[in-house]
């Protein structure tokens, strides 16, 4: 009895995860087949219809037509330059950061992480006139510096480093100390390897978070040739007469991406999840 009860709850557990999964799906699904059918008239009716999840006619004249009408391959690459840039910088910039404040004694240390955590809860748009006002004095404005360097350094990327340097035993430190290592070697050759889940995670929320920033940019970039994916989604969008067809291919290739940066951290951000909960 007690086996069947058990059986009983993993199925409905897998069932009730099934259902979940099946909820978030349906609009990448929707997306994805919506994009290759070529006819807006045939989407619309579709939708109505159990075909809306299988096309009847598969084509790829929507993923032609946004190529030929807007410059997508220069935003895609200004989005990869600018993503790629915060989260590679990003992860060393913040990493360092947070070493310091985790294992470095100094005056003012626990004011210091005091305004990072309260950097994480003031948003974005409290900051953004004056931040414009600051990068508008250098000469920034309508370049890709100005949207990659003032998110390089990041609050709750330092405060998941931190929480993951504090808590690590430091025999391993010092018997490197003993070792005649600096800290740099320290931070280098021990830290950072171990940090691989933290990194993953801080990854993946960072490349969510600036792949589909579409504020800044409407108030930094104003020529094309600097454009992201979601100042050109945007641009694209208001074209009439308005194409589903082509924005749904548009925002199919908008995705593509991210799915391929969570496939290729996945194992170690679900590790990360996994050994948050461990205590002791």
């Amino acid at each position: 009895m007690r086996q069947l009860r058990r059986v009983s709850g993993t199925f409905g557990n897998y069932l009730l995860l099934i259902a979940f999964a099946a909820f978030f799906l349906f609009p990448v699904v929707i997306m994805i087949v919506s994009s290759l059918k070529p006819d807006d008239q045939l989407i619309i009716r579709d939708l109505a219809t159990p075909m809306a999840f299988v096309p009847s006619v598969v084509s790829l004249k929507n993923y032609r037509d946004v190529f030929a009408n807007l410059p997508f391959g220069l935003a895609m690459r200004n989005s990869l330059v600018i993503v790629g840039s915060i989260v590679i910088v990003g992860l060393f910039v913040n990493s360092m950061a947070a070493y310091a404040l985790a294992r470095m004694r100094f005056r003012g240390r626990a004011a210091v992480v005091g305004v990072v955590v309260a950097l994480m809860i003031i948003p974005f748009e409290s900051i953004s006139v004056p931040l414009l006002l600051m990068v508008n004095r250098v000469g920034w404005l309508d370049t890709l510096y100005v949207q990659i360097i003032p998110f390089v350094a990041d609050a709750f990327s330092i405060f998941l480093f931190y929480q993951f340097f504090i808590n690590l035993p430091r025999d391993i430190e010092e018997a490197a100390v003993v070792d005649g290592a600096s800290r740099w070697r320290i931070y280098w050759s021990i830290l950072l390897p171990l940090s691989r889940p933290v990194m993953a995670t801080a990854s993946i929320l960072l490349f969510l978070r600036y792949w589909g920033q579409l504020l800044w940019p409407v108030m930094v970039a104003r020529s094309t040739e600097v454009r992201p994916l979601p100042l050109a989604m945007q641009q694209f969008f208001g074209q009439q007469p308005r194409e589903w067809g082509q924005i749904m291919a548009f925002a199919a290739m908008i995705t593509v991406p991210v799915l391929i940066v969570y496939l290729i951290f996945n194992r170690w951000f679900v590790q990360s999840i996994a050994s948050s909960g461990v205590k002791g």
